[in-house]
């Protein structure tokens, strides 16, 4: 069925009214760069992200009609959040600024729906559909960047003119024929290095993909085991997730968008007050702090066990108390970073600690850490 053009922009003017930033619209043709995606599985760049290169998953990004066999467009949104804080004023770790507020896994799927049965008023009958934000298997971006809303930067991220990248994308696959908006085809980074040279770990890559091995978004939120050695010191002072190579962007340096939704807004108890104390957090207490946060999803385990590590790259001996404590926490994962962590700031009383505790561990990975943080002191 094909609808009126001003059925587009009164659907897109829906979708600013409940929140969205961004609206346009593309169709469900086959992604063209799906090979640079392919080459990027090939090459091991997702990490032990599994769910990226399953078959099914795969079958499904190389044609979005597979995704929606009645699909006709795709109505691609995006919404703003809130800037980061500086540096200066996060000396008690920094999150990601997505993840200051409310999930928006459990925000955006309330006002999707509701864009949707707008649309169906508008027609007068249902419409098939479907819609992700971050969950389906598709190519979000180059949806987005095909559907007019900016360009994929060196850093890997969609980039619009007016607000820059710090914005979630969102997606509904539809049974009804939307005029397509034009994409946005212009590589507006021009001869910019500036995050390919700030990530501290050198995970963006050439081809403007970013190797998860290496990211610190990937590191404190989807790894689930120990940290590489050669990454820790590297996370500095990042809890969960990573900004760097948005807060050195030129075009994130603009006026922030007006009225970013208040959902984004920090929730009580972040900033964290006391990173110490943050390693006492019980599983109970863990659950009801981050409850409808995005911060849940590293679970307690990987969030203490960045905490350690942060302090670690602190080096403040006045979490050596929480740290010693942390040694015997019911989590191997955050005795073993609790240990490296009481390395990096060192003296008698870590490394008495440190002794005590190797004579009762008995988790060889955490031993290993332990011998490894005494070694390190004896030097």
């Amino acid at each position: 069925m094909t609808v009126p053009p001003s059925l587009s922009q009164i659907l897109k003017n829906e979708a600013a009214r409940l929140g969205f930033h961004l609206a346009g619209i593309t169709t469900p043709e086959p992604p063209a760069h799906l090979d640079v995606y392919q080459s990027w599985l090939a090459e091991g760049h997702h990490a032990d992200m599994a769910w990226m290169s399953s078959d099914r998953a795969c079958q499904r990004r190389a044609d979005p009609r597979l995704v929606l066999p009645e699909c006709r467009s795709i109505l691609t949104l995006g919404i703003a959040y809130s800037r980061p804080l500086p540096a200066s004023d996060s000396a008690n770790g920094r999150i990601a600024a997505y993840a200051w507020g409310d999930d928006y896994h459990d925000l955006l799927p309330l006002r999707i729906k509701a864009l949707v049965a707008f649309l169906e008023k508008q027609v007068g009958h249902t419409v098939p559909n479907r819609w992700y934000t971050d969950t389906g298997p598709i190519l979000e971006r180059e949806l987005a960047q095909r559907a007019g809303l900016g360009w994929i930067g060196k850093n890997s991220l969609l980039i619009n003119p007016e607000i820059g990248s710090y914005f979630i994308l969102a997606e509904i696959f539809l049974g009804i024929d939307l005029p397509p908006d034009p994409p946005f085809t212009s590589d507006r980074c021009g001869t910019c290095t500036r995050c390919i040279d700030a990530c501290p770990t050198d995970a963006i890559l050439p081809n403007r993909t970013v190797d998860s091995n290496r990211c610190l978004s990937y590191l404190t939120i989807e790894r689930k085991d120990a940290l590489p050695l050669e990454y820790r010191r590297s996370i500095g002072d990042w809890l969960f997730g990573c900004d760097i190579c948005q807060q050195v962007c030129p075009w994130n340096q603009k006026d922030a968008p007006p009225q970013v939704d208040p959902a984004f807004a920090p929730r009580q108890g972040l900033p964290v007050a006391d990173l110490a104390a943050e390693l006492s957090l019980s599983p109970q207490e863990f659950n009801r702090k981050f409850k409808g946060s995005p911060v849940k999803r590293a679970k307690r385990r990987g969030y203490l066990r960045n905490v350690a590590v942060v302090l670690g790259n602190l080096q403040d001996v006045a979490s050596l108390p929480a740290l010693i404590g942390a040694l015997t926490d019911i989590e191997p994962l955050v005795r073993a970073h609790a240990a490296w962590a009481l390395a990096q700031i060192g003296g008698v009383a870590a490394q008495t600690a440190l002794q005590n505790r190797a004579s009762l561990e008995t988790d060889l990975d955490v031993l290993k850490e332990i011998h490894a943080a005494l070694s390190a002191l004896s030097v």
